[in-house]
């Protein structure tokens, strides 16, 4: 078999959604000729664990583990955090933070760790991958970010050993939602910028999630890209139980809920709705599984919608599986912001798989509302729109007491993880015997 590097900071018992994409990728390479080498931290911080995902990871691969030093520690000092507690992702608090403090932790983390918490894990995985690859030659390198920590580690090793490389984003760098919210002074900002065009230049193939991102990415470096979307696994659905559907009017969000997806519309939306409705007040759930930022938690108190609520903090994915089949309907939000368009999330297309109808909060001209037509998966509302959205919410709850509420999810089938995995081996087939892609580049 041809050999790949892979290097990803997360990686099983991590949870979440960042280790989805590269565990189902390596789980299906051997069917492609592909045999995978990781490369991962030895003791990284992750925000969830989650052991039920390591049946994924095949027999007998080689996974190599180096240390890295996060400087979390220091930072929950400066956050007034225990040493026990987990940091979450994407600026996401649970309780509410104390302004001065996030003020400073977030300069801090936005000015002095570029481009990430992780690049002190760059020089001394360098030294070891070299020594490493010296003895064990690879045919191609992979990185997959963020952290983009990653993409400087694979950047000087295909440098050094003239070897083809594939930089995959998961997420944009500057264009990611929350970078504004970095405090980046100018020379910040534009080491960011910088440090992203020479990934975006270097690497022999480029991968992305969505459309739009290749659009993006093509404004600040013009070349091919190709979009490999995420996808969901048909071994997950084979695997849970079937479904029993929530007997009540269940309409589950999946995953964390930041500030910037804190759909206020539909909170107000229910609102209404309970006080002219009251069948629905008898009926609904507002399920919520997974981490809550303070400020959905404070909308939900202020419209009077906490005792729908049924909260969970965290379910493995096996369980995760099963719940997204067991909802009535199943809601979707994209972040209302200026990159909203690009958004894909992982749990979308496990959405699909579930064939339960989905209430989509997002642009209509966005990567997600495309796919949600194309499939007959649900309903799509902008995030002002509340007049479409309670037509929506309506129309779903009268089909949910006539006993007819499904989705068709039609043509979901190349979004299987399977199928995501054979692109990428015609991708890697392609950059090794240095030709470019072009069926597959944006």
């Amino acid at each position: 078999m041809n050999k790949v590097l892979i290097i990803t900071y997360y990686w099983p018992p991590s949870g979440g959604a960042g280790v989805q994409r590269w565990l189902k990728f390596v789980k299906y390479l051997r069917d492609f000729n592909w045999e995978p080498v990781l490369f991962v931290p030895e003791n990284p911080e992750y925000p969830e664990l989650d052991p039920s995902l390591e049946k994924d990871v095949p027999d007998h691969l080689t996974i190599l583990r180096q240390p890295i030093w996060e400087p979390y520690d220091a930072y929950k000092k400066v956050i007034g955090r225990k040493k026990e507690e987990k940091i979450n992702a994407a600026f996401l608090s649970e309780k509410k933070p104390n302004r001065l403090l996030e003020t400073l932790s977030v300069w801090i983390r936005g000015n002095l760790f570029i481009p990430d918490a992780r690049k002190f894990w760059i020089k001394p995985s360098v030294k070891f991958l070299l020594r490493y690859l010296s003895a064990n030659p690879m045919d191609v390198v992979i990185s997959t970010g963020p952290p983009h920590s990653a993409h400087l580690i694979a950047q000087q090793i295909s440098l050094l050993l003239q070897l083809p490389w594939l930089a995959d984003f998961r997420d944009p760098w500057t264009n990611i939602d929350f970078y504004e919210d970095l405090r980046l002074t100018r020379a910040a900002d534009e080491k960011h910028r910088k440090l992203e065009r020479e990934v975006l230049q270097h690497a022999t193939a480029v991968t992305v999630i969505s459309n739009t991102m290749a659009e993006d990415f093509k404004r600040i470096f013009p070349r091919d890209y190709t979009v490999i979307t995420n996808g969901y696994d048909s071994d997950d659905i084979l695997r849970a139980p079937a479904p029993v559907l929530d007997k009540k009017f269940s309409i589950a969000h999946i995953g964390t809920l930041v500030s910037t997806r804190n759909p206020g519309s539909l909170w107000s939306v229910l609102q209404h709705l309970l006080t002219t409705r009251q069948d629905l007040a008898l009926d609904l759930e507002i399920k919520l599984i997974g981490k809550i930022d303070h400020t959905v938690t404070e909308a939900l108190e202020s419209h009077g919608l906490l005792n729908y609520v049924n909260r969970i903090s965290y379910l493995p994915h096996d369980q995760v599986v099963i719940a997204q089949r067991q909802a009535q309907v199943l809601l979707l939000i994209i972040n209302d912001t200026p990159n909203a368009r690009m958004i894909l999330t992982g749990k979308f297309f496990e959405y699909l798989a579930a064939k339960r109808p989905i209430l989509c909060i997002g642009p209509l001209d966005g990567d997600a509302a495309v796919i949600l037509r194309d499939t007959h998966s649900g309903l799509i509302s902008e995030h002002n729109d509340r007049k479409t959205l309670e037509m929506h919410v309506l129309d779903y709850y009268s089909l949910f007491k006539s006993g007819n509420l499904h989705a068709e999810s039609n043509n979901i089938e190349t979004y299987s993880r399977k199928k995501l995995t054979e692109r990428l081996s015609i991708i890697l087939n392609r950059i090794t015997n240095q030709q470019s892609p072009d069926f597959l580049t944006f």
